[in-house]
C-alpha cells in the first residue's frame, strides 16, 4: 500500500476554538465551535478535516477521511504509472572500428532512441591511439549521421582517454 503522509488534522487533532465548516455537499455552514462541528460530523458518519489552517479563518470540511486517503493513494499510484523514466544506454566504439560494426552499433542506438532513451556514445583511446583524437571525432560525427532519429544533446568531448557524446531522440 502507498505510504502517503497526510498533512491534514482530523477531528480531535484540530486545536482551533472555532472553525469555518463546509459540509459534504460543499455548502458553507458558517463559523461553529470545533467540538460542536466534530459532533455534527460524527452524527453524519463523517470526519471533520482541517483543509485550510489559516490562523484568522481556519476552514474544515466534513468528509469520510479513510475514503479520501484511499482516493489520494489511488491518484498517486496512477500518476506514478504514467511517469516515463528515461534511461541512458551506452554504446562503446573504438577508433579503428570497421564500417559494418559501426552500422550494427548505429542500428542498436536507433532502437534505444526509438524506445525514448538517451544514448551515451563513448570511444576509448589506448596507447598510440591518443594521437588520432580528430579521427575519433570524425567517426563519432559519422555515427550520429547514420542515425536518422537522433539529435546531439552534448557534443563529442574528450575526458581523459575517453571521447564521449550524448544523443537524444529528435523532438517531434
Amino acid at each position: 500500500m502507498f505510504n502517503i503522509k497526510p498533512n491534514f488534522l482530523v477531528n480531535e487533532e484540530i486545536k482551533f476554538s472555532q472553525v469555518q465548516v463546509i459540509d459534504e455537499n460543499g455548502e458553507k455552514l458558517g463559523k461553529i465551535n470545533t467540538n460542536q462541528a466534530i459532533e455534527m460530523a460524527e452524527d453524519r458518519g463523517l470526519d471533520l478535516v482541517l483543509v485550510s489552517p489559516n490562523q484568522d479563518n481556519p476552514v474544515c470540511k466534513m468528509l469520510d477521511y479513510s475514503k479520501y486517503k484511499f482516493e489520494m493513494a489511488k491518484k498517486a499510484k496512477e500518476a506514478k504509472k504514467k511517469q516515463k523514466v528515461i534511461e541512458i544506454k551506452e554504446i562503446r566504439l573504438s577508433p579503428n572500428i570497421d564500417k559494418h560494426d559501426l552500422e550494427v552499433k548505429a542500428k542498436m542506438a536507433s532502437k534505444f532512441l526509438e524506445a525514448g532513451n538517451k544514448v551515451k556514445v563513448s570511444m576509448r583511446f589506448r596507447g598510440r591511439e591518443l594521437n588520432f583524437i580528430n579521427q575519433g571525432k570524425e567517426i563519432m560525427k559519422g555515427f550520429q549521421e547514420m542515425i536518422e532519429n537522433s539529435q546531439i544533446e552534448k557534443e563529442a568531448k574528450i575526458e581523459g582517454k575517453n571521447l564521449t557524446m550524448f544523443l537524444s531522440p529528435k523532438q517531434k
